[in-house]
């Protein structure tokens, strides 16, 4: 009997005991959880195509955001990131880990946008926030827009309307497109399509190539063949550096054709060389060396990328992990929707942008610039390649919400 009563009491007391536990443990857990960092994965190609558009640059940018806001909600913010190979399923694999293993609560996309559009969908149905910058399809913030997605870059409408209409009233009216085969290569065509045709001038033919071709021999002779003024290249990363040297070696300029770059950038220009690019026109949401905080931001960002100055999608990236950052605060939680409702509440402002709105489909209404390719001789240095010849207002660079197929936004 004592045995028995003794065994009772200890079983009452461990109940006792286990249940006074529970708030204690629950309060453990919580505030472990209160403390523990933001994490954000920075998603993008660091080994292929478009390393050096993104990659460790991307990643740089992002590292910088998060040590100037610094301390979230009183959690440190710690930066992770993933090579996605510029491959669909390898990129998503990646985004479902992170959302559904690793509490990731935002990623930062500067993928293929067939990745982009996949990653989109997992960071929607988590409730988490995707910051865009990079992938360019405009069905990102068309179709397929988000309301936990944000572009903070370039798209495929923006980049090619900038261009088409001055290379139109140029007297370019004839055109043939050559362009990357998956979902970025065909919006950019499609949208810069679009403007030849508003513009008066004529599709007289195109050809598509499979990303990383080597050989474009066979493109730029199709080319050549159509007699089109404008030849323009709707592709970016290495294809569009290797395309460009080429179309030099084969004489396009010479011939009287004219090279028309529908989306590169500032690495692709310094890849292929100012030799071969020379002239040409483009149009890009930053360059560094536009005032005295672009060149600030770059001093610092080219101490940790051995001297390289950086480029839209990464600056682009810093500004969307600054800005998302800042919402977090605001919010007073890292819930996706309750996150964008701040981040639309509030407007960008950094070094890349003074008070740019966002609206409902989460594009951020920043200006865009039309830059011109400096020669050899105008150049000043290894980063000086760009001369910005004008600005064109946030209006006249996005799509009108009118016009836009996202259901977001408003129809009134």
């Amino acid at each position: 009997m004592r045995t028995e009563g003794m065994k009772g009491v200890s079983r009452r007391a461990l109940l006792a005991a286990g249940g006074a536990l529970l708030p204690a443990l629950a309060f453990r857990r919580a505030r472990a959880e209160d403390t523990a960092p933001l994490k954000v994965g920075v998603l993008c190609d660091f080994s292929g195509n478009y390393a050096d558009d993104t990659g460790t640059g991307l990643l740089l940018a992002v590292q910088l955001a998060a040590q100037d806001i610094g301390k979230v909600l009183g959690r440190p913010v710690s930066v992770i990131y993933a090579d996605d190979q510029n491959k669909p399923d390898v990129g998503t694999g990646i985004a479902r880990r992170w959302l559904d293993e690793e509490g990731v609560q935002a990623i930062v996309c500067g993928s293929a946008s067939s990745i982009t559009l996949a990653v989109a969908d997992l960071v929607r149905d988590r409730n988490r926030i995707m910051l865009i910058s990079g992938s360019m399809s405009s069905d990102l913030t068309g179709k397929a827009c988000r309301p936990t997605s944000f572009q903070f870059g370039f798209d495929t409408y923006a980049s090619a309307r900038a261009v088409v209409g001055p290379s139109i009233a140029e007297g370019l009216k004839d055109w043939y497109f050559i362009n990357v085969d998956y979902a970025f290569g065909h919006a950019l065509k499609k949208d810069a399509e679009g403007f030849v045709k508003q513009g008066g001038g004529s599709v007289v033919g195109s050809t598509a190539f499979p990303l990383g071709t080597a050989d474009f021999s066979s493109f730029l002779l199709q080319a050549q063949a159509s007699r089109a003024k404008a030849v323009a290249l709707a592709c970016g990363g290495n294809d569009w550096t290797n395309l460009v040297k080429q179309a030099h070696e084969f004489g396009i300029g010479k011939g009287g054709q004219t090279l028309i770059s529908i989306a590169s950038g500032f690495n692709e220009i310094l890849a292929a060389g100012l030799e071969s690019a020379q002239g040409m026109m483009l149009s890009t949401p930053f360059y560094w060396d536009m005032n005295d905080g672009t060149r600030a931001f770059a001093k610092r960002f080219m101490a940790g990328h051995k001297g390289v100055a950086p480029n839209w999608q990464q600056a682009c990236g810093y500004s969307a992990m600054a800005h998302y950052l800042e919402a977090v605060k605001a919010a007073d939680s890292t819930a996706g929707d309750v996150v964008a409702k701040a981040m639309r509440a509030a407007k960008v402002t950094d070094f890349t942008v003074d008070g740019a709105a966002i609206r409902a489909d989460g594009q951020v209404m920043r200006p865009a610039y039309l830059a011109q390719v400096k020669s050899p001789a105008e150049s000043k240095n290894s980063n000086d390649a760009f001369r910005i010849v004008r600005t064109i207002s946030a209006e006249n660079t996005w799509r009108p919400a009118a016009d836009s197929p996202c259901p977001l936004l408003s129809r009134t």
